[in-house]
Formats: C-alpha cells, structure tokens, sequence
C-alpha cells in the first residue's frame, strides 16, 4: 500500500459518507415539505448551517495545509524515525486519530477558549444532516494542536491527514433523527442515537458521548449516556438566532465582554481556561458584615 493509494481511499471514504449524508439531508427535507414542518426557522437554520462551512473552508485551507508542510518538515528533520507505510499502520493511524478526536471533542467543551469555536455545532436547536457541517470557523486549530504528537512520534504525516478526514466524514450520517436506535452497534459505534444525546441540553445529555467513530472511549472514561427521552437540542442558554453573522460569531462577544473585565492576567486565563459556565472571570467580592443598629 502506498501513500496515494492510501490518500485516494481517504478521499473515496469522504465521499462516499457525503453522498449518505446527501441522501439523508434530502430525504429529511421531502419529510419536512411533506409534513409542512419544514419552513420558517426551520429552512433558516438549514440554511445558517450550510453558511458556517463559508468561514470554515476558507480558514482551515489555510491551517491544514500549513499544518501538512509543518508536519512534512518535523517528520523529516525532527524526527529520526517513520513508521512503516502498512494496511497495519493505516489501521493504528485510524485508531489513534478516533482516540484523539475524542480528546479533542472532550476538551473543546470544557475549556471556555475552545468552547467559543465548537458551541457554533451545538448552537442549532434542530437535529439533521445540515448540522453535520456547522463548524465553528477556528475549529481546525485545536486540531492541529492534538495530532502533531502523532507526526513527533513517527506516524506519516499524510495518514495522519487522511485519519483526521476519515474520523471527520464518519460523523456525517449520525446527525439525524430519521434513524432510530441501532442495537448492538450502538453499544461501541457512534450512531445517531448516540450522537442525538451529544446534541442534547437537557441536564443528563450534557457533555456526554464525545466519540468520532467509537463510542467504546466514553465508556472507558466515563462520559457514556444512551438515549432515553428524546433530546432538546442547542445549547444550555437562551440562543436560537438563523442570523448566519450571529451563528459564526456566538460565543464571542460574551468571552471578550467577560475577559475584558478580568483585573488580572490569573483572573482572565482562570475564566479562558476554565469550565464554560462554570469559571468566573473574576472572583466574588467578600460579603460585607453588616453591624446591627439600634433604631430609636
């Protein structure tokens, strides 16, 4: 197995999953039109959806190809060795970038630097195939950021590539409503049950199910959650704007107004690196004792 051989199943493997994700996106869309609940905000969300991949192509075209030629020059001047080029290889390739991916996803949402990029995928409060693609625009960083050690440690850099968009076009089919649950594969695939509770607000669904392509790491770490009652979908605040300016954008204007009021450098990295939600900018004040008085 050679490198292009190798590139051109990763390719073949991404296009295959858009034509499934196709396929449900429009069978999604006759339902709607047939049954008069596709219209309004509905059709505006699809629409505000498809819009983020504008910022998001564009950008990461940028991170990942120079992410490549960075990882290109490590791997041949940093690093003494590469791991042989074998179905074997792909194979372990594949399985650490699904691993990473859920360290990755896990990460995105508890840290509230990343969450304001991937809370645009959780922003829609509808479930179907356009929220596939509804990406925030910074997103490729974080990825960069978690696969270079696989490039430090010998792993060619154009399977890494390949791993990376292979994890990712997996995801494609599973953001749907229209399959219900899928028995025993949901016990260690990520399948659209698995990944409707990921989208859900309710208290039980939140921050749950992170796996790409397998369910089986949040079984191991502790983040599984099956699906019971159907999920309320988007995110746990009051946000349900079709405005494609306000989508891109909607966690910004509140990190940087909240940022903005840290009065020092530990209080601002406390709330960018702290729990969304949960990290404060700033520490409460003490509460001020108040002495009795004796009214005459």
């Amino acid at each position: 197995m050679t490198l292009d051989q190798i590139q051109e199943w990763g390719t073949a493997f991404d296009d295959g999953f858009f034509l499934i994700g196709a396929a449900i996106l429009l069978i999604e869309i006759a339902k709607g039109l047939f049954n008069r609940s596709l219209k309004g905000r509905g059709f505006m969300d699809m629409v505000a959806s498809i819009s983020t991949q504008i910022p998001s192509v564009l950008i990461e075209i940028f991170v990942f190809s120079f992410a490549y030629a960075g990882w290109a020059l490590l791997a041949e001047n940093a690093v003494p060795w590469t791991l042989p080029v074998t179905i074997g290889t792909v194979a372990l390739t594949l399985l650490a970038c699904d691993f990473i991916y859920y360290w990755e996803h896990r990460i995105a949402h508890e840290v509230r630097l990343f969450w304001t990029q991937h809370a645009v995928h959780h922003s829609s409060r509808f479930m179907n195939v356009s929220v596939a693609i509804r990406f925030g625009p910074l997103e490729g960083f974080l990825s960069v950021l978690f696969h270079t050690p696989l490039v430090l440690i010998g792993f060619p850099p154009e399977i890494v590539i390949t791993g990376i968009l292979v994890v990712l076009a997996y995801q494609t089919w599973i953001h749907t409503e229209l399959i219900g649950k899928l028995g025993v594969l949901d016990a260690f695939l990520n399948t659209p049950a698995n990944h409707r509770v990921h989208h859900g607000c309710d208290d039980k669904y939140i921050d749950k199910n992170y796996g790409g392509i397998l369910i089986i790491w949040d079984r191991l770490f502790g983040t599984y959650q099956r699906e019971e009652e159907r999920p309320v979908y988007g995110l746990k605040r009051d946000f349900s704007s079709v405005n494609p300016f306000v989508v891109w954008f909607s966690e910004l204007p509140e990190f940087f107004r909240e940022l903005g009021k840290a009065q020092t450098l530990g209080e601002g990295l406390r709330y960018a690196f702290g729990r969304p939600g949960h990290a404060a900018a700033r520490p409460k004040p003490p509460a001020v004792k108040q002495e009795a008085t004796e009214h005459v």
